[in-house]
């Protein structure tokens, strides 16, 4: 059986500059734009993709991306929004251990994380300018449940794990199939705008441009395959658009 309901779960705001969206356009730009995560209902148990930002954090660390978080987009108030506790999420995946994927790893304290050993590296022992990106250490708090993966994987039915690096070593995106809905393609920070896919420009942020820029290539193969719709990760105007918690896509 595929996935039943997919929960977009809105986290807040932050502020980049726009150069840091298209890497070397318009600097100088400021942009807000959007953080969320995503919560599979399946038959196999609940799933959640990323865990938006720690506002603390945020405050603390990173001032100058201007937070705007409400009680009401943290991680544990938006699953209540759906009906679920924290505790009933089985299985987590983050895209990236970036700071504004991550925030809210805390509250999954019997979720099994699903990680790319790369991923984890490099969040632990990061380049230096990698630093500030995996500032938020707060996801490998103690008795963390770990499994490692490696290659693309189908975590459950109609549920996938594609790599997609570049922006970061171990960065996956994820790809859910439902009965009698378009694939939904969500893209992680492989491609943080529509734009982005179309121009096949990287965000300023990266690792590896060249890997970044196969990556948007091989989005744009997978919603050909499938027929699906790629959510990108940070564009408000979509994001404004799609359903998002308690509202839900069903299946």
């Amino acid at each position: 059986m595929t996935a039943k309901n997919v929960y977009i779960l809105d986290g807040g705001s932050l502020v980049i500059d726009r150069s840091q969206v298209l890497w070397h356009i318009d600097v100088g730009t400021p942009v807000r734009f959007p953080v969320y995560s995503v919560l599979i209902e399946h038959p196999d148990g609940l799933i959640m993709y990323d865990t938006g930002y720690d506002l603390e954090h945020v405050n603390h660390v990173l001032p100058f991306e201007q937070p705007q978080q409400t009680t009401d987009q943290t991680v544990p108030a938006q699953l209540k929004s759906c009906g679920f506790d924290p505790e009933q999420v089985g299985f987590l995946v983050n895209s990236h251990f970036h700071f504004d994927h991550v925030g809210g790893n805390k509250y999954l304290t019997n979720a099994t994380n699903l990680v790319s050993k790369e991923e984890l590296r490099h969040a632990k022992v990061p380049e230096p300018f990698e630093r500030l990106g995996y500032s938020d250490l707060s996801f490998d708090y103690p008795g963390t449940k770990y499994e490692q993966i490696s290659g693309d994987i189908e975590i459950a039915s109609g549920v996938w794990l594609y790599e997609t690096p570049g922006h970061t070593a171990g960065h996956y995106s994820l790809l859910v199939e439902m009965d009698g809905q378009p694939t939904m393609i969500f893209a992680g920070d492989a491609a943080y705008t529509q734009e982005n896919i179309e121009r096949q420009i990287v965000g300023g942020f990266h690792l590896d441009p060249t890997a970044a820029v196969e990556s948007i290539r091989r989005l744009k193969r997978l919603a050909k395959t499938h027929g699906g719709q790629i959510f990108p990760s940070h564009e408000m105007e979509p994001f404004l658009a799609w359903k998002k918690a308690p509202s839900y896509y069903s299946g």
